[in-house]
């Protein structure tokens, strides 16, 4: 069977080869089969390690990632050998404008880089939580460039891999769901301090949510206008840890009520000299006359 002249024909020259229309549609038939087989191989492992990563989906998750990445790149250099281009003398030709560009486009390496790292360590899956500069957020997705994760508020955010990998990130489930969760709370300096702790201890007792008992009730400082304990108790959601906070809240105020102990507010005491003091009467006498 005779091929065409029209698919023949030089289009254009790419590093000493001469590109045509058959080319241009081998490379694209063969990275559509890379993807094809990418698809099927990554449902053969997915099936194969879903039990062993039972509990680590987001592992399992970052490892297809980046298995399909490995795939497409070795898809992508197979279809540019195969229409005749040579990468080295393609790279040789390009690395002029590889360094021109190179400057602007950091940010985009840095962040691609981060992503291979992130994706590689695996230190942050998808479903994780996350804490990044006092903000809880969720991993929805990972990607080579970006990280989609969402708030609390149902907001989705693309933040770049640079982020994660370069900051302090505190994560939730990096081993377990298990964490610590603290409720603050003062109360006035005429309270009984043992009955207070007490009243807190079995307060925290009483919740049902909570994971064992290992609950601390510490007196942490004395405040300018209160005495401040912290409650400490041990639970596995901690994407819920701010309506767990607030059940803990109420739960204190009724129990505070309950034992006519009182939260205390801020106040401030005036105190004057007694020069002072004997201006102000003599002012009201004044007035009064």
């Amino acid at each position: 069977m005779e091929i065409p002249k029209s698919l023949t024909e030089t289009l254009f020259t790419l590093s000493g080869t001469n590109v045509t229309l058959l080319s241009i549609i081998t490379f694209i038939v063969i990275v559509t089969v890379s993807i094809i087989i990418s698809f099927i191989l990554q449902r053969g492992l997915k099936r194969g390690l879903e039990k062993r990563f039972q509990k680590r989906e987001g592992t399992l998750a970052a490892f297809l990632r980046l298995f399909h990445y490995i795939i497409m790149l070795v898809g992508f250099t197979i279809g540019l050998q195969t229409v005749g281009i040579n990468l080295s003398a393609l790279f040789a030709a390009g690395a002029i404008f590889a360094i021109a560009i190179g400057f602007a486009m950091q940010t985009v390496m840095q962040n691609f880089v981060s992503g291979v790292i992130l994706l590689i360590e695996r230190s942050i899956k998808p479903g994780d939580i996350l804490e990044i500069d006092g903000n809880l957020v969720k991993v929805i997705d990972m990607g080579i460039r970006t990280t989609v994760v969402r708030t609390r508020l149902q907001e989705d955010l693309i933040m770049p891999n640079s982020i994660i990998s370069q900051s302090t990130v505190k994560n939730y489930t990096l081993r377990d769901n298990k964490f610590r969760l603290k409720v603050l709370v003062g109360v006035s300096y005429d309270s009984d301090l043992e009955l207070v702790q007490k009243v807190l201890e079995t307060t925290a007792a009483e919740l049902t949510w909570k994971i064992g008992d290992d609950i601390r009730v510490l007196l942490l400082d004395f405040g300018s206008s209160s005495v401040d304990f912290g409650v400490y108790i041990t639970m596995d959601d901690p994407w819920e840890q701010r309506y767990y906070m607030s059940e803990v809240r109420k739960a204190i105020w009724k129990a505070f009520k309950k034992e006519g102990i009182v939260i205390a507010y801020p106040q401030l005491d005036v105190h004057f000299d007694h020069e002072v003091t004997e201006i102000f009467s003599e002012v009201g006498k004044s007035k009064s006359d």
